[in-house]
């Protein structure tokens, strides 16, 4: 075996027993901290008093042990109330210094000090831990002043100083990690509400959407099936043939309301792959949707100036479904004989929609407008109540919703929706898309 391989081997033997070593060691240590952490924080505080008292009882003579351990205890036992009351503990422990200085008696007790000035740093603000600093090197100059050997002043004073800077520092560190912890656990509850808002605003647009698009979907074809079962009943006994062709197109948008539907709400679905199988329609559908029209009593015609292979899918949508809203109440709103003109006009910036029919001229002042059906009534063209009660009911949108629809979509891509009447008579909506205006997430 070569040398160098050897010693690679021997290495990596070494450092693995290193780690399980250290990992055995490593455990026990935190086998007790995670039992210490579960005992109350009074039992710790209580710790040092103890100790404090009982080197005070077994190391001093009965004549020196009264007094020794009053001043002990009015030093120590105050350490036990340090978390509630910081400052006042302080006070109290500085109080029974000043008094064990007055009469003469040095006690290993006045490490309470630093733990009391530790405490008072971690939980006041700058000028408290400024105030209970000078007060704590006050005692150390009169107590080195006093106790210190003759010669030997400057090397105490610099030691016990250190120890009064070092535990000052540790407890106004405490008090800026506490602090941003506690800015770390806001900001981050925070960031937390705001993600629940977000989710809120995208699951409220969802269902706008979908609403919007189950609004188009069902209005527009219940609209030419409706047009179409009245051709139907009409015809059936004059031209059995046009009533049969009639009703072979009312199934044909039938499936295609169902299939649009299954589109629409697949995606809320990961596993339908409908969506995949039929792209939403687009530009290049509008001949077919014309064709359809012209089928339910509506002669339309389409005009396509400029490419759209560019143009994103989102918005081809968006451009189909204001046509098809737009039809949809020129079928419902206009009398037999109206015909409607759809003009695309598409460049590499905007897509302009502009779709006019010459229906007749709105009604006066008062009533109700194209686009909003009143209730009870029953949309122009369609069949009486009593022939086709359950389709009339379903396309007398009272609510109105198709115009309004029709400007959410158009505002999502910078666009603003104009709907009137033409000065000559007729109806007239236009848009124009811009492609550059980022709605695509919102159409």
């Amino acid at each position: 075996m070569p040398v160098r391989a050897w010693w690679a081997r021997t290495a990596a033997r070494l450092t693995g027993y290193a780690d399980r070593a250290s990992a055995r060691a490593v455990r026990p240590v935190a086998a007790a901290g995670r039992w210490g952490s579960r005992l109350p924080p009074v039992l710790w505080d209580s710790l040092l008093p103890a100790l404090l008292l009982l080197h005070i009882v077994t190391t001093r003579t009965p004549r020196e042990l009264p007094q020794a351990l009053a001043l002990t205890a009015a030093l120590a036992l105050p350490l036990l109330w340090r978390r509630r009351a910081p400052l006042t503990v302080f006070g109290a422990v500085a109080a029974a210094a000043f008094v064990q200085w007055l009469t003469g008696v040095q006690l290993p007790a006045d490490a309470a000090l630093l733990v009391a000035l530790y405490t008072a740093a971690a939980n006041s603000g700058r000028r408290g831990t400024l105030v209970a600093g000078a007060v704590v090197e006050a005692g150390v100059l009169l107590a080195c002043l006093r106790w210190a050997t003759e010669g030997a002043f400057l090397t105490p004073f610099v030691a016990v100083t250190a120890m009064v800077v070092a535990a000052a520092v540790l407890g106004v560190n405490v008090r800026t990690t506490r602090a941003y912890l506690a800015a770390v656990e806001g900001r981050a509850a925070r960031l937390e509400r705001e993600q629940e808002q977000q989710a809120r605003l995208a699951v409220a647009e969802e269902r706008t959407r979908i609403a919007r698009e189950m609004h188009d979907i069902v209005t527009h074809n219940l609209s030419v099936m409706v047009a179409l079962t009245d051709a139907a009943v009409y015809a059936q006994h004059r031209a059995p043939d046009k009533a049969t062709t009639a009703m072979l197109q009312v199934s044909e948008t039938g499936r295609q309301a169902l299939t649009d539907m299954r589109r629409s709400l697949g995606i809320l679905r990961t596993d339908e792959p409908d969506a995949e199988r039929h792209p939403p329609p687009g530009i290049a559908q509008l001949e077919a949707l014309a064709e359809q029209m012209c089928a339910a009593g509506l002669p339309t015609r389409v005009e396509l100036r400029g490419g759209h292979a560019h143009i994103p899918a989102t918005a081809q949508l968006t451009v189909y479904r204001l046509v098809q809203e737009a039809l949809t109440n020129t079928l419902k709103h206009t009398p037999a004989g109206t015909r409607a003109k759809v003009r695309i006009g598409c460049t590499t910036e905007s897509v302009t929609v502009d779709v006019t029919d010459s229906g007749p001229c709105p009604a006066p002042p008062g009533a109700t407008p194209r686009g909003v059906t009143p209730p009870g009534a029953t949309p122009p063209g369609a069949a009486p109540a009593g022939a086709s009660f359950t389709a009339a009911s379903l396309t007398a949108a009272p609510a109105g919703h198709g115009i309004p629809g029709m400007r959410e979509r158009s505002a999502a891509y910078g666009g603003t929706l104009r709907a009137g009447p033409l000065p000559g008579g007729g109806w007239r909506v236009r848009t124009r898309l811009l492609l550059g205006s980022g709605g695509a997430v919102s159409a």
